[in-house]
Order: structure tokens, then sequence, then C-alpha cells
């Protein structure tokens, strides 16, 4: 088992959405530090002051997960200023919604540096440092959308597809260490929190409430689970995908249960936001 208490939790894209709020139910169940990771200034100085407000110990440093080097200048900052995290949560991500010949080349560059590159640069920055303890529990928010395929959402489901399989690859060589090495692969649909605003539900997936799914990675952490789905759904997709030829998966799952629809009504964050928002939201 995981301890929440007396924990030092490291959580990117922690100032806002799902991040901000699984930063506060950890300071909530008595961790001892927050070390929140952020690209936006003026949303790490809001939460900041509130937490410390409520009387809790946090540390922010603004970063670009999507920057290898100042995400490695910044873990050697934090070991040396705070100390070595204990909980590792890579949640720091964005979306583009569009369709592939929409994007630019810009945007698919910057869609695999933050979602899939990021978590895989903030983990190695500390990873060394943890297996040399011998402790450590690593957290991927990874999607739904890493398990099957979903029009509008092309290089997305691509970052998230390799996030799933890095992370699932990384959990088994930790494993063969034989120290309390863990990692946590998250899975969710969508959250209602905004970075998705205007998808439709699909069929029996329900959206998701940020409480729920910041309450279930955190219960998640502590069970050592090694894969988190949610909704309930969610957990039918590697078998349908893995017995269904694919035109049937496509008509099953695409069109009768409404995922390959889902996102044509995609609005996003208004534009005024900064152009990299974090995980309030992951998709199905």
């Amino acid at each position: 088992m995981t301890q929440i208490r007396n924990s030092t939790l490291l959580i990117t894209g922690g100032a806002s959405g799902i991040g901000r709020l699984m930063g506060l139910k950890s300071l909530q169940q008595q961790a001892r530090r927050l070390i929140i990771w952020d690209i936006n200034p003026d949303n790490l100085q809001e939460v900041t002051a509130d937490f410390t407000a409520q009387g809790y110990q946090v540390f922010p440093y603004q970063v670009n997960v999507a920057d290898t080097d100042q995400v490695q200048q910044t873990a050697e900052k934090v070991m040396a200023q705070v100390g070595l995290p204990d909980i590792l949560i890579n949640n720091a991500g964005i979306v583009v919604g569009k369709t592939f010949a929409e994007h630019t080349s810009s945007d698919i560059k910057r869609t695999l540096e933050v979602n899939t590159l990021g978590p895989m640069a903030v983990t190695h920055a500390f990873l060394p440092a943890m297996i040399k303890r011998g402790s450590g529990h690593v957290v991927n928010i990874a999607s739904a959308a890493g398990l099957l395929p979903n029009p509008r959402m092309s290089v997305y489901a691509a970052s998230k597809w390799a996030v799933l399989g890095w992370s699932e690859s990384l959990r088994l060589e930790l494993e063969a260490l034989g120290k309390n090495l863990h990692v946590l692969t998250v899975t969710p649909s969508y959250i209602d929190t905004g970075m998705f605003a205007g998808v439709k539900a699909p069929l029996l997936t329900p959206i998701l409430s940020p409480d729920t799914i910041a309450d279930a990675i955190l219960e998640a952490v502590r069970k050592n689970k090694t894969i988190l789905r949610k909704p309930a759904v969610v957990h039918l997709l590697p078998l349908l995908r893995g017995i269904l030829p694919a035109r049937v998966f496509d008509f099953v799952v695409g069109r009768g249960f409404s995922v390959y629809t889902s996102m044509d009504h995609f609005a996003g964050r208004p534009a005024t936001q900064t152009p990299i928002s974090h995980h309030q939201a992951a998709n199905s």
C-alpha cells in the first residue's frame, strides 16, 4: 500500500482541473508537501496562495513539460530545494480536436511533445533517484483514447496510445527490480471540466465528474493498482477490439455507441485561455 499521508507529491498541470483537485485532496489526506508544476503563471500563483492560506506546504514551479532541458533543470531544483517526490503524477496534457488534415505541423509536434514526451521526460528526470532510494510511485494520466480510434482525435489518440504502451512497459521494468516502485496507468473517458467542452457523451459512457476521477486515482495509488479505467464501460474496449473484426467494431462501438461522433461539436477552451491546458479532461 502506498501512503498518501506524510508523502510528497508532484503533479504536472497541477494548477487547474483534476491536477489541482488531486493536489487539494492529497493535502486533505495529510500529504506532507505538494509540488505543483504548471505552465500558467497566473493559475500557479492563485492555487499556491489558496492552498498556502489553508495551511498546506506548497511548492510551485513554472514548467513547460515539452521543454526537456527545462524539465531536467527544474527536477534538479526540486530535489535540492524540496526533496525527491514519493508520488509523481504526470497529468499535463493538451488536445487540438481537429481532423488530421486540419492539424498544422505545429499542432502535431506540440501535442506529442506535451502528451507523450512530457511524461517521459518528467519521469526520466526523477526515476534514477527513485530507483536508488528503492521507492516511488509514478501515475500516468493516459486516456480511453489510447484504447480505440476516434475521428478528430487522431494525434491526441496517438499520443495517448504511446503513453499507454510506455507506462505499462515501465511498470514491468520497475517490478522486475523487486523494489517498492509502482506505476499506475489511468485511462478515463470524458471528464466534466472544460478541456473537452462541446463533446457528446457516448452511449453508456457518462461524463465523469472531476471529484469522482480524482478520488478514484488517489484510491488506486493507495491500493497500488496498475490500471484504472473509468467509467466501467471502458473495461470492455480491449475485449471488444480483440474479438470483433474492425468493421464490426466500427459499427458496434463507433456508430452504435456513438463514440465516433462524440467530437463532432468539440469546442474546447476559449481562445483567451492559455494555449497549453492541462488534463481537466481525458477523452474516450
